[in-house]
């Protein structure tokens, strides 16, 4: 799999992996145990007719229910229940929108062939763990016809296309907005990352319990170091001559480069206005006077971090030969071998591997956010280097992934404009998408009939 091969999924087509998954399985496939039509229970059979009208197209009380269904299962799974009349609200307004917009789809021409259609079955079923000739069967076992299963695919196919057309004609953005976006970011990440110093420091001790006439000779000797330093005397020999820190001056007093924020604010503030090769006036302390020296300053960098990821993978293709059941237990059993020391990653890959990447032992190199499909990266994520994760199902088959490295690495320019314009999309399709959904429903004809029950 070379990355290449694992691009960012656009907002729609996402919706439509999550809508074929979600919209059909939990009332069928996905049950825990599969019952037909006819063995529904009682509280579960209900009465079909026509609920509304959308263009003289109907929407029937069944079609209501099953959506009602759904939405109070997934709202349960989020832990916020919806109850029955305002799920009923909700699913007769999605079924409202859905068939506008199905109908604005085919005005405009737009078609899904049978082949798109074959791809999303198998989509449907790779993410719940069937082969297609699963997926049918179980279908079957709950009195779902095939035929009717694909229109309903083809329909959530045609909504996300249209969508897709719709919204994304009415998105703009422009140079300067992508801009300001970098700039906001790479100020942010100053804020989180302050600027780096490294301080040279003479201290001139004053005993607890000093009085004024034993402080006196003690500033007058630090006020003449930080004259001689200003001067151009040595600073590391100064220090090491008179600094009563614990090491006395070694190092010419050097205090290394840390991050602002872990200095006495008192140094922070005496330095801020200095250059590189500065030296502050003489200060006070509770533990005496200091002569301060800025040796050196990093700026945070005036370019996005990027967080990387270096991994490899083995990757089984499902085929008529080799079922996912198959290829997730070879992969499984595989795993074992690498993590007991009994198999070597890389060349398990490049014996097993059918990607581009097999000869290179898996090695995907350094990837930075969104280069690979959501599926793939979340599980990456979660792996610490040398970590091997359990197999993966993907759309390109099961995989098997171990990171080997992590790194915080600067964006290349380009990646910086990539990322503005995805984040900026994605902000800017939804008020689009909100914007699209309510003229469409504004022209289309509705008539409400009978109540839903």
């Amino acid at each position: 799999m070379n990355k290449h091969l694992f691009p960012v999924r656009a907002l729609w087509a996402a919706c439509a992996s999550v809508c074929l998954a979600a919209v059909w399985l939990p009332m069928s496939v996905s049950a825990q145990t599969p019952a037909s039509a006819a063995s529904r229970p009682a509280a579960t059979r209900w009465a079909d007719f026509i609920v509304a009208v959308v263009n003289s197209e109907p929407i029937t009380n069944q079609e209501v229910q099953t959506l009602v269904l759904r939405l109070q299962r997934e709202a349960q799974a989020q832990g916020r229940p919806v109850d029955a009349p305002e799920a009923k609200k909700l699913a007769l307004e999605q079924l409202i929108n859905d068939k506008a917009q199905i109908q604005q789809a085919r005005d405009a021409g737009i078609v899904v062939d049978e082949d798109a259609l074959d791809q999303a079955e198998a989509g449907v079923a790779s993410n719940n763990q069937l082969t297609r000739e699963a997926l049918r069967q179980r279908l079957q076992q709950d009195g779902v016809s095939l035929t009717t299963f694909r229109e309903q695919l083809r329909n959530q196919l045609l909504l996300t296309r249209v969508r897709e057309r719709e919204v994304e004609a009415r998105i703009r953005i422009s140079d300067i907005e992508v801009e300001k976006f970098l700039q906001e970011q790479i100020k942010a990440q100053a804020a989180r990352a302050p600027a780096e110093m490294n301080l040279a420091m003479i201290l001139i001790v004053v005993p607890e319990n000093s009085t004024e006439e034993q402080i006196k000779p003690l500033e007058a000797q630090a006020r003449d170091v930080a004259r001689r330093a200003r001067s151009g005397d040595n600073f590391a020999e100064l220090a090491q001559t008179f600094s009563q820190t614990a090491d006395r001056g070694a190092n010419g007093g050097a205090l290394g480069l840390r991050p602002a924020d872990r200095y006495p604010e008192l140094f922070v503030q005496a330095v801020a206005a200095l250059p590189v090769g500065g030296v502050s006036e003489v200060l006070r302390s509770g533990a005496g006077f200091h002569v301060l020296k800025v040796l050196e300053r990093q700026q945070a960098p005036a370019t996005l971090m990027a967080t990387q990821t270096r991994a490899r993978h083995i990757l089984l293709r499902l085929s008529p030969q080799l079922t996912q059941a198959q290829a997730l237990a070879q992969l499984s059993d595989l795993r074992q071998d690498i993590v007991s020391g009994k198999a070597d990653f890389a060349e398990s890959a490049k014996r097993l591997s059918q990607d581009g990447s097999a000869a290179q032992g898996g090695d995907l190199g350094w990837a930075s956010p969104g280069m690979f499909v959501p599926e793939f990266e979340q599980t990456m994520n979660l792996l610490r280097p040398g970590q091997v994760a359990e197999p993966l199902v993907s759309r390109f088959g099961v995989h098997l992934i171990e990171v080997t490295d992590r790194r915080v690495a600067p964006m290349s320019e380009a990646e910086q404009g990539a990322l503005a314009r995805n984040v900026l999309r994605e902000k800017k399709t939804d008020e689009a998408y909100i914007a699209w959904a309510e003229d469409v429903r504004g022209r289309a004809y509705v008539e409400l009939r009978e109540p839903v029950q």
